[in-house]
């Protein structure tokens, strides 16, 4: 087979056409909101989410209602009960999200049990790109558009948020807003990434972008080029694979993604560029550069 035909013969297929765009939108969407994950330290948040839509999928499959919205309302549902526990409780962020993801998943998995013939367990687990409907492409460009022109819109503000929340209030924002805004957002890109990837894979392109990232520039803006860049990337590159190798699609995407992590990690430890963590004040200079 020639280079022209490995790179054609994928796109004769209505059904890898809507699989390349989905995967694409959403890689490019969840390597944005990475960038600033990482920086303010949320990726278990993510991983929370992502796991917590899985009741919402499962009742929306199970009453005929797009998967879209049975999911996002979880997302929502899973972002305030880990912000009530975190306020009336002693407990820390980290195991009200243990607490939240966790019954909530294991929620979905009781919901699948009793409805086994409507829904099935490993599309939801581990993506069924390559089953993207029309108007499941409809609905996930229309939510990654919205998500990234928010993100876009308001990223100085987020940035600020996520160095400096004190000075974020001293000047006018509202830091608890600023904050949640960006929890809606990991909310609906789960949702976004939750056909190509699944439930279980999802944290991946909400994290490996923006840490590939990292390691490439200490540079917030160019930060927010380079991840969405690489995560689009190593989707579309991930969808020819699982092509021609006739692998899972989700599963090789992600694989690619850590690759490519490893990659770039190993050429900065040769170069020196790894450095050990530094004190938090001096990461505002990461936004000066």
């Amino acid at each position: 087979m020639t280079l022209i035909e490995l790179l054609t013969s994928p796109i004769e297929y209505q059904f890898m056409q809507r699989a390349i765009i989905v995967t694409v939108l959403a890689a490019v969407v969840c390597g944005l909101l990475s960038c600033w994950l990482i920086l303010v330290g949320w990726a278990l948040i993510g991983d929370a989410i992502s796991h917590a839509v899985l009741p919402g999928v499962v009742i929306a499959y199970a009453l005929g209602i797009p998967f879209g919205i049975g999911a996002f309302a979880f997302a929502l549902v899973a972002v305030l009960l880990i912000f009530m526990i975190k306020r009336t409780t002693p407990l820390k962020q980290d195991a009200s999200i243990g607490i939240v993801f966790t019954t909530l998943f294991a929620l979905g998995i009781v919901l699948i049990s009793l409805w086994p013939s409507q829904v099935d367990l490993m599309h939801i687990l581990f993506g069924n790109l390559l089953g993207v409907s029309f108007s499941d492409a409809w609905q996930i460009a229309v939510l990654a558009v919205i998500v990234m022109a928010a993100l876009l819109y308001f990223r100085r503000d987020i940035t600020l948020f996520a160095f400096d929340p004190t000075h974020a209030k001293v000047i006018g924002l509202r830091p608890d807003l600023v904050g949640a805004g960006v929890l809606v957002a990991v909310a609906a890109t789960a949702v976004v990434s939750l056909k190509t990837v699944g439930v279980v894979l999802v944290v991946s392109l909400l994290i490996t972008p923006g840490a590939t990232a990292l390691l490439l520039t200490r540079n917030v803006w160019k930060m927010l080029w380079v991840a969405p860049m690489l995560a689009g990337l190593c989707a579309l590159v991930g969808c020819y694979v699982s092509f021609h190798l006739d692998t899972p699609p989700g599963g090789t995407i992600v694989l690619i993604q850590g690759i490519v992590y490893a990659a770039v990690w190993l050429v900065s430890l040769r170069r020196g560029r790894v450095a050990p963590p530094q004190p938090k004040q001096s990461s505002v200079t990461m936004v000066a550069r």
